[in-house]
């Protein structure tokens, strides 16, 4: 096109001027259709570079601002897929099919493993503080009944209210695309008030009896693993190993309130003068998380196993600085399973509900079960909230209610882990 417009404007030449002027004004014309062909080419490159830079700004706006429920990436057309240009039978390239999503959808976080990993190379900083409340009530009859409605003996009442605030700092980093691994730093604080009516006292005034501790808590590590890249209708699954320590204040180095033994003691109120921090165990706990993302809600669940390790030659302190020798003693192993659904309310938001179980066996106490040792069954229905304040940044509000009675009564906890 560039040689038949030249030539036309050659045609257009006079005739008296001669063969030379009108070949060097073809060939001005020439050299000046090469500086637009050269700008064009310059404008073309710039703008693919532009493209593709906000190409780039988009998937990484994305990776760091996905809705909190999103759902699976749909498979996308093959890299090479074409289509016939217009005025044209021969196939050209139309784009580039995204990159597959490795990673399992957020969603409003209520147990304890979350369900996102952290990116590789970069790490979570996640403060946190939950509030747990608790009370039961006990009634022991000792005596002997007359008759149905007539009880010769002593009544024991006792109410018991329990408060404990934690205080963590919880830190994730990611390894590769699929593994990342934590550490959690506790702090304890712990109120209890007990009221009673003493036992072999026969008294039948009401009296309180208070206690609190505070100080560092068990702190945990734990390692999580994307074990699977679903394919179609098929739930992301997580795999994770929790480790729990004993740093905090276990059970048997506070004082209890007895004068020298606890049996058969009558001076004494059989509970600690301080509370512990820790349980006073190792634990390791192995899990399984599953994800099925199904728009616009994310349904999720998990099944863990914790194994308490025992403790041989355990004694407790009394007051004047005595010892009682309790021997070895294994707490019961613990069986969990939880399930739930998470639900997008924007882009920015998510709530979630769940419900928690766990069945704790019974405590052995020199490899015989504890007679007032029972299966304890423990569930919670658990509701919670999640908004992103940034792309880097969000606030989750989990609140949960007991459904058994050796549950807490209600637990609120405030989370807001912060990637970097």
């Amino acid at each position: 096109m560039v040689l038949s417009s030249a030539l036309v404007h050659a045609q257009g030449v006079p005739a008296r001027k001669s063969a030379a002027e009108r070949m060097e004004a073809l060939e001005q014309l020439v050299v000046e259709q090469g500086r637009q062909i050269d700008t064009m080419r310059q404008q073309l490159r710039e703008q693919t570079a532009r493209q593709q830079e906000l190409e780039r700004s988009v998937a990484e706006s994305e990776r760091n601002a996905r809705p909190p429920a999103a759902a699976a990436v749909a498979p996308a057309a093959p890299p090479d897929a074409a289509a016939p240009a217009s005025g044209e039978g021969r196939p050209v390239r139309v784009g580039t099919a995204p990159q597959a999503d490795l990673q399992p959808p957020a969603v409003a976080p209520i147990f304890d493993q979350p369900g996102i990993l952290t990116q590789p190379g970069n790490y979570v900083i996640e403060p946190s503080l939950q509030y747990g409340y608790s009370s039961s009530n006990r009634v022991a009859l000792v005596g002997y009944t007359v008759i149905p409605a007539l009880l010769i003996g002593l009544i024991d009442v006792r109410e018991i209210k329990r408060s404990t605030l934690t205080a963590a700092l919880t830190g994730r980093w990611g390894l590769t695309r699929r593994l990342e691994v934590e550490a959690k730093l506790p702090y304890v604080y712990r109120s209890d008030d007990s009221i009673s009516r003493e036992i072999f006292t026969g008294t039948a005034s009401e009296r309180a009896f208070n206690a609190s501790g505070h100080a560092l808590g068990d702190i945990e590590l734990a390692a999580r693993y994307q074990l699977n890249q679903p394919q179609g209708d098929t739930p992301f699954l997580i795999g994770s190993l929790r480790f729990k320590t004993r740093t905090g204040k276990d059970p048997f180095e506070v004082v209890t309130d007895c004068v020298t033994r606890c049996e058969g003691n009558t001076t004494g109120t059989g509970l600690p003068l301080e509370l512990p921090t820790g349980s006073g165990f190792y634990s390791l706990q192995p899990g399984l998380t599953w994800l099925f993302p199904s728009d616009p809600a994310v349904f999720f669940g998990g099944i863990s196993y914790t194994h308490n390790f025992g403790r041989s030659n355990v004694s407790r302190r009394v007051l004047d600085g005595q010892q009682e020798s309790i021997g070895s003693v294994k707490p019961g192993n613990v069986w969990g399973i939880n399930f739930g659904m998470g639900l997008a309310l924007n882009e920015r938001s998510s709530f979630s509900v769940g419900v928690d179980l766990n069945s704790v066996g019974r405590t052995k106490q020199n490899g015989v079960p504890v007679a007032s040792s029972v299966r304890t069954q423990l569930s919670s229905l658990l509701l919670g909230y999640s908004y992103r304040y940034s792309p880097k940044t969000t606030l989750n509000v989990t609140v949960g209610a007991g459904l058994t009675r050796d549950t807490p009564d209600l637990t609120l906890s405030v989370r807001l882990p912060m990637s970097f």
